[in-house]
């Protein structure tokens, strides 16, 4: 990872970005600093996924669940095309294409799995959905449709993620490891390249946070 040379930059251009964008990289380093001191991996994901989620997230409604899943997605498609050095393809063609493929196939990591074992769907749901998402991420791994990649990798993180933020998983459990092991190594080189292009771009508008900083208090609130 890389918070001290993205903090120093941060520090010497923060003048001159968008209070927005300075909000975002400002709370997204400071959880990429945590994550870097974490000595558990348990520990290192859930701080890089806030990381993540506080240079990324916007303000909508919580209800608005196909809005947020375009959202994202557009937000992957912006990050793929202001990136002019193409790092993020390389990231993604270079560094990471057998552990993406690992991934992309592990059914541990796929929603509807779990949802076949809470009782919600039948097997033979699950395994459709199941085969359905690898041909996509086959095909677009085929087109070497980075965003499209990023896209799927990220929906299997987000299963990871609940499970542990909900509790889903025993802290430093051994049925976890390589899922988690994948998702880690690549968050620890995604998170500080995407705050790195949001910092090439102050110009572009990356929406309202959801949580601005309030300075004032509430009329009629307690202390």
């Amino acid at each position: 990872m890389d918070y001290e040379r993205l903090k120093r930059r941060q520090r010497q251009e923060r003048e001159s970005y968008h209070p927005n964008l300075d909000l975002r990289i400002h709370r997204a380093l400071s959880w990429l600093q945590r994550a870097e001191q974490a000595e558990d991996l348990d520990g290192r994901f859930i701080f890089l996924w806030i990381a993540f989620n506080a240079a990324y997230a916007n303000d909508i409604d919580d209800r608005a669940r196909l809005t947020e899943q375009w959202l994202f997605r557009q937000f992957i498609d912006n990050l793929c095309r202001l990136d002019r050095q193409q790092r993020i393809e390389a990231l993604i063609w270079r560094e990471f294409p057998g552990s993406i493929r690992v991934l992309l196939n592990n059914p541990y990591v796929h929603q509807e799995f779990w949802a076949y074992h809470n009782g919600k769907i039948d097997a033979e749901q699950w395994q459709e959905s199941f085969a359905k998402a690898r041909q996509a991420a086959l095909r677009a791994l085929e087109r070497r449709d980075t965003a499209a990649v990023l896209a799927i990798v990220f929906s299997r993180i987000y299963t990871l993620r609940n499970q542990l933020i909900h509790g889903g998983a025993t802290w430093n459990s051994s049925v976890n490891r390589g899922q988690l092991r994948d998702c880690v190594a690549l968050l620890e080189k995604f998170v500080p390249l995407m705050l790195e292009i949001m910092m090439d771009n102050p110009n572009q508008l990356w929406g309202d946070p959801c949580y601005p900083v309030v300075r004032d208090p509430v009329p009629g609130a307690s202390a």
